[in-house]
């Protein structure tokens, strides 16, 4: 018997047997397309902060940070920073600085040439006073009647004027210079000797004519208590103190 055709079981049979559907492509391509635009986003992202990075550096090493220094001023300026880089104020400080360490670098070699030439012309050099003194004091010692009246000669000492003070006692020479008529030049000073024996005065004249370059004696005379006078150097006529005058400008003899 022919079996009777009816469409709706059809329908259902078909549809019970058909495999189930896939998921929409069109939705798989929009997940795949959001995962790709992040992790591109993401990598765009990490190249955009090491490129910012590497900027940062390079900025950094081509301009390295200034270091802040204190402000300059007369009393803490060691010019160590350039002229350059001053600011008109600390140039003014540096300027006052700089003049006055000048000005004690001049006092000072001005004070040490004053010293330097009052030492010299007083101690060292042979036409000073220290020196006249010790020529004289080696003539008294080696004078036979000196000897004589005073003492033997390594026992004769000389020595200057007493002074006030304990300090300065025996040391000052009493000296005067002047310059005559003539244009002689006359030094004259005084100091004591003593002896084993005896002590005295010592009075010394010493003259330098214009045409001189040195000075030579004029008196060297010793007054020793209750002797006479020993004269050990002494001009003839006392001819010294006095020179020849000029004729037409020069002296002739």
């Amino acid at each position: 018997m022919a079996a009777i055709y009816k469409p709706t079981q059809a329908i259902q049979l078909l549809r019970s047997t058909a495999p189930r559907s896939l998921p929409i492509p069109s939705q798989k391509a929009a997940a795949a397309r959001a995962a790709f635009s992040a992790s591109r986003s993401a990598q765009a992202t990490h190249n955009s902060s090491s490129s910012n990075n590497t900027s940062a550096n390079d900025i950094l090493s081509a301009h390295p940070a200034i270091p802040t220094r204190r402000r300059v001023t007369v009393t803490n300026d060691t010019g160590a920073v350039p002229w350059g880089q001053l600011s008109p104020g600390e140039k003014a400080s540096r300027t006052v600085q700089q003049s006055f360490n000048l000005g004690v670098v001049l006092v000072g070699i001005v004070f040490t040439g004053a010293v330097g030439y009052i030492i010299f012309s007083d101690f060292i050099s042979p036409n000073s006073k220290t020196a006249h003194f010790n020529r004289a004091t080696t003539l008294i010692r080696e004078h036979p009647e000196c000897q004589k009246l005073l003492g033997p000669r390594s026992e004769i000492s000389a020595h200057g004027e007493s002074s006030w003070s304990r300090y300065a006692k025996n040391k000052f020479i009493h000296s005067t210079e002047e310059k005559d008529q003539w244009g002689t030049e006359h030094m004259r000073f005084k100091f004591f000797v003593e002896g084993p024996l005896n002590q005295g005065t010592v009075h010394c004249h010493l003259t330098k004519r214009p045409s001189q370059d040195s000075w030579e004696w004029c008196e060297l005379a010793v007054n020793i208590k209750g002797q006479k006078t020993v004269w050990v150097e002494r001009a003839d006529g006392k001819a010294g103190s006095k020179v020849a005058p000029k004729i037409f400008g020069a002296r002739w003899w």
